[in-house]
């Protein structure tokens, strides 16, 4: 990958952040990025099936943009944006539906490399239940270095990345939005921790702001990254659900904490159990289980 590029790239996902597939797909009209710059707006909206004012746009914030040394600002704000086509970017996220062209990050970055992750997610509304799961299914996937894998929402992910951190362990937050905004409030303050101890991740330029269709479409980032997926609580018609099914169609086991039959927040989980998801009640349980299936000690 040349720095040219490296620029044009990362200036063009800036002002218009396609994922690598829609991105393969515009780079084999054009040829080569060099022509994006010269390329008439009506010719750049059919490509992109947007209309022609929405390219006229694109064009005239990507010329400008070229002339801004965009690295220099990621770095001045400790951003780290890794394209596709680096060595630094995780395998396992090319093998998703349509992986992100970039990824932006920010803290330690040993921890995308990091070979054993595993991802906890759970409802927003996750009960105490959930915080006392944790306390026998993290431990021993800590001791046996596994990265926990959450998403920093309200609930089952706030309690995956404080009890990770609690048993010495480390974590990344996938977030759905650009890392000059915050969501939710409540979890700014320990998203900044993150940043600075841990491992924070987006598919969006900083500036994205918050947009609902946004988090269902990290969750294939969550589970892409993880070798399986834990899932503590969740109400029948839930969001961790929908990560449930990428997880499934991308081949990882899913581990499903049982509840009591008449709480609300663990019908989906009980259901999980029910269609095929392993019952778990103990990390060592996990880890028997891989184990058993893979390799990845």
């Amino acid at each position: 990958m040349t720095n040219t590029f490296q620029k044009q790239l990362l200036t063009l996902h800036y002002v218009y952040p396609l994922t690598w597939h829609k991105f393969q797909r515009l780079l084999q009209y054009l040829g080569d990025l060099n022509e994006l710059s010269t390329c008439p707006a009506k010719q750049l909206a059919r490509m992109l099936n947007i209309k022609q004012e929405s390219a006229n746009r694109l064009l005239f914030h990507y010329r400008k943009m070229l002339e801004i040394a965009l690295e220099d600002h990621y770095l001045t704000h400790q951003i780290m944006p890794i394209p596709y086509v680096s060595d630094l970017y995780p395998e396992s996220l090319k093998k998703i539906y349509d992986p992100p062209t970039v990824l932006y990050v920010k803290g330690d970055l040993s921890l995308l490399q990091h070979p054993k992750k595993i991802a906890v997610i759970g409802s927003r509304n996750a009960s105490k239940y959930s915080e006392e799961a944790l306390k026998l299914i993290l431990p021993p996937l800590i001791n046996e270095q596994f990265v926990i894998v959450s998403g920093l929402a309200k609930g089952a992910d706030r309690f995956a990345h404080e009890a990770t951190m609690r048993y010495g362990g480390k974590t990344i937050a996938v977030l759905g939005h650009g890392f000059f905004h915050f969501y939710p409030k409540e979890n700014q303050k320990l998203g900044e921790h993150l940043a600075k101890e841990q491992l924070l991740l987006t598919e969006y330029p900083p500036y994205v702001g918050v947009q609902k269709w946004q988090f269902p479409a990290r969750n294939r980032i969550i589970s892409g990254l993880s070798l399986a997926l834990i899932v503590t609580e969740a109400a029948l018609k839930s969001g961790t659900l929908i990560t449930t099914e990428l997880a499934l169609e991308q081949g990882k086991d899913v581990f499903a904490v049982p509840g009591l039959i008449t709480s609300e927040q663990s019908k989906g989980t009980n259901k999980l159990i029910k269609e095929g998801a392993i019952p778990i009640w103990s990390g060592h349980q996990i880890l028997d289980e891989l184990q058993m299936f893979s390799s990845f000690r």
